[in-house]
């Protein structure tokens, strides 16, 4: 630790130093051939370096397996028989370029075969494939191609296609509507929408679009949606720079302790000759989820929903406003009725999973699963349906059940991914299946590092891909006990390898309690002396919903860790405590308190590294991070002057009150004044996350960036601590990015060499490369 006193004796001896010397040391001039060298450690092209890995896989007919990899010789579809293992050309690829070059004239070479979604008919004589956007089919036998042409009209991003591929349901003016794909036939199926009270409204706050929100019934008749009331809601503004008058944007946006913000009243919609609208009977929910920050997915799917097989019941999960209660329910699709499943309240937050919600109604077998932290690790239990009480905990131990897969009612086995049930690193992901009842509990993913699998329908068989940090991608064919059919592929980084590809050193450490493991990856400069001294650059994302390495898989490039090394820095990022994957005390840790973001972790973990690794300087330290991320930066160098030095921070949410809603409440709990008998003192308990409070304890450098239409993390949230500095009299520096967005679109490479000349000129004392431009 960096001592006052070390700090004062330090610019003393500067002074001397620079008083007596009649001819200073220069400062290094960085040049471009440098900042470009080292730039090549980020280039995504290293990407396509990794040969022999399998993509674009699919089973066929239970007996044979279809995949392609990229060798050095050009791209091969491979073809594996699953009984007699045998791999082989899946089909002749000289003779395919010869047709595909006439059909679209154009001279086409067989080892680069410009064809994807590619697949083979179940007697292996069709080969189905898509090339210049145009759909083929190809007879092995005859070599005749011919054009798939649909008469359908394509769909937009903003339509959301039933499960029969023949209506897409959308929004018009606050009401839904249904187009025909076949005739283009357009039908209105709402009619009382309107402005801040519409149906299918997809607005977080913090992520919007023109989507409908909705989950369709099997069988394509009927639509469980909502009727978003935003009536009252808080406005969020933001304002372009252009010459002439401002555009203006402004959109429904909720903060923390908002006494209005989105409510949704639940309907199912029936699409009959005349349709109708079945609003369930029950109070309207908070617009909350058990895995996001939003009830919709990405592609508009209503999340926590389920249909029953029929279409006929619906069931759903509700959440109270602070996320301490999930409230699962099934509705009669007819008459609205609702009936109370399972309510679980916790002191924190509820989670039904990692990403992705584990709880599952049962409805054939008159059960449903629900997961749940109550054991301090996220597991899964076997309900009765109709009696309401627990029949068996499925899962047990000191791992974390993250995704639930499939569930096999016939076979009553489920199939899962986990973390920390396996010897090592806790944050590799493997795949199990279970009985329900807890018994044959079978590891389907059995070698060392993260998985990934593609399961056959059946889920007889899956391929199964591994890798580590440091070791390549490995492709094996298994069946569904998990023992090896047959190795697919193994990853070649040889190529990689001879363009000076760094491998990053993947560490495990002590936390700020000096008992839990924690985990990391740490890049150093390629020629690394250990007789040198190297500043150390700390990377962060502090969560909670997410941490700065989250997965320990093969990267050729994480992010541009190595490539700012490359400039004499050593780069660390920390898993700390506060963030997922592991048991709900680590995540819960600081519950209540954002303004932890992991910093006393990222510190202890740098400070036992640097007794190992003796070239990492911990008396010239700087921190980085976008959004999170610029947060949890900008917290560093206020709250630990005397370890962090100078930080560099991106759209930071820096007062989670200037920020939407449901991030704020789920992490820090609902906003409450804080008082003293009986009486406001002025504070909240807000205060202690809010970076603004604290600016006036900056001693060191500071960046701090934000894009000025960022409709993710206002820039209030930045304006708010440029204030306060101001108001204490602190230099700084900043950059605000007109008319750009919360990941800066195209100005993106323009930040990351700003903040490699902000270190190299405030850690390193040298100066930046002049006329470098990051491409």
């Amino acid at each position: 630790m960096k001592s006052i006193l070390t700090k004062i004796l330090s610019c003393g001896i500067l002074s001397i130093v620079l008083l007596s010397c009649s001819n200073p040391k220069e400062q290094k001039q960085f040049t471009v051939a440098e900042y470009e060298a080292a730039a090549k450690h980020m280039d995504r092209s290293l990407y396509s370096m990794v040969y022999n890995q399998v993509s674009e896989s699919s089973f066929i007919n239970g007996n044979n397996f279809l995949y392609s990899t990229t060798t050095k010789d050009g791209e091969k579809f491979i073809l594996v028989n699953t009984n007699s293992k045998v791999k082989e050309a899946a089909f002749n690829h000289e003779k395919l370029a010869e047709v595909l070059s006439k059909e679209i004239n154009k001279e086409i070479k067989a080892n680069a075969l410009p064809i994807y979604g590619v697949s083979l008919s179940d007697d292996l004589k069709t080969l189905n494939f898509t090339a210049s956007r145009q759909k083929y089919s190809y007879n092995l036998e005859s070599f005749l191609l011919s054009k798939n042409v649909s008469k359908r009209k394509n769909t937009s991003r903003n339509e959301h296609v039933s499960p029969n591929g023949k209506l897409a349901a959308y929004i018009d003016n606050f009401n839904l509507w249904i187009r025909h794909l076949d005739t283009n036939k357009k039908t209105q199926i709402t009619f009382d929408g309107a402005e801040d009270y519409g149906y299918a409204t997809n607005n977080a706050g913090w992520t919007k679009s023109d989507g409908a929100v909705l989950k369709w019934s099997p069988n394509s008749d009927k639509i469980a949606t909502f009727q978003q009331n935003a009536k009252g809601v808080g406005m969020m503004y933001l304002t372009s720079t252009n010459v002439g008058h401002p555009k203006l944007e402004a959109w429904k946006h909720p903060l923390p302790g908002d006494e209005k913000i989105f409510t949704i009243e639940r309907v199912i919609i029936h699409l009959e000759n005349k349709p109708k609208t079945v609003r369930l009977k029950m109070k309207p929910d908070f617009q909350r989820g058990t895995t996001t920050d939003h009830i919709a997915d990405w592609n508009n799917e209503l999340l926590d929903a389920q249909w029953n097989k029929e279409g006929t019941k619906f069931a759903f999960v509700s959440g109270s406003r602070d996320h301490k209660i999930a409230h699962l329910q099934i509705a009669d699709a007819e008459t609205g009725k609702v009936a109370s499943i399972h309510k679980e309240e916790v002191a924190t937050y509820y989670e039904s999973g990692v990403n992705v919600e584990n709880w599952k109604v049962l409805f054939d077998s008159n059960e449903f699963i629900w997961y749940t932290e109550k054991s301090d690790w996220g597991h899964i239990y076997l309900y009765d349906l109709e009696t309401k009480k627990l029949k068996n905990q499925i899962t047990s131990g000191n791992f974390l059940v993250k995704q639930v897969k499939n569930i096999d009612e016939k076979n009553r086995q489920i199939y899962f991914s986990a973390g920390g049930k396996e010897e090592g690193n806790p944050y590799h992901n493997y795949f199990y299946k279970v009985n329900f009842d807890g018994s044959n509990f079978i590891n389907l993913t059995p070698s060392k590092g993260t998985h990934s699998v593609t399961f056959s329908a059946d889920y007889s068989m899956l391929v199964d891909t591994y890798s580590t940090t440091t070791n390549p991608p490995i492709s094996v064919l298994r069946n569904g006990t998990g023992e090896k059919i047959i190795d697919l592929e193994t990853a070649d980084i040889s190529e990689l390898k001879a363009n000076n590809w760094q491998e990053p050193v993947e560490f495990t450490v002590k936390a700020r309690d000096e008992k839990t493991d924690i985990y990391g990856i740490m890049c150093l400069p390629s020629n690394y002396d250990e007789s040198k001294k190297y500043p150390v650059l700390n990377y962060i994302y502090p969560g909670p919903q997410s941490g700065s390495v989250g997965t320990y898989n093969f990267r050729p490039v994480w992010r541009d860790f190595q490539a700012v090394a490359e400039l004499g820095f050593v780069v660390v990022a920390v898993d700390a405590m506060g963030t997922p994957m592991r048991s709900k005390s680590f995540h819960d840790a600081y519950y209540g308190n954002m303004g932890d973001n992991g910093l006393p972790d990222n510190i202890t973990a740098i400070k036992q590294l640097a007794k190992k690794y003796k070239g990492m300087d911990i008396e010239r330290v700087g921190i980085w991070g976008h959004s999170g991320g610029g947060f949890a930066s900008t917290r560093a160098v206020f709250a630990y002057p005397e370890f962090y030095d100078v930080a560099v921070s991106g759209a930071g949410n820096h007062d989670n009150r200037n920020y939407e809603a449901d991030w704020g409440e789920k992490w820090q709990g609902l906003l409450v004044d804080r008082n003293i008998e009986g009486k406001s003192d002025g504070t909240t308990n807000y205060d202690n996350q809010a970076n603004q409070l604290i600016a006036k304890d900056l001693k060191g450098k500071l960046l701090i960036t934000h894009g000025s239409m960022d409709n993710n993390v206002p820039p209030s949230n930045t304006m708010l601590v440029v204030e306060a500095l101001i108001n204490a009299n602190k230099d700084f520096d900043m950059i605000l990015y007109p008319n750009k967005r919360h990941g800066y679109g195209n100005m993106t490479n323009y930040m990351t060499r700003k903040r490699w000349d902000y270190f190299v000129t405030h850690l390193l004392n040298a100066k930046p490369a002049e006329g470098f431009k990051l491409k």
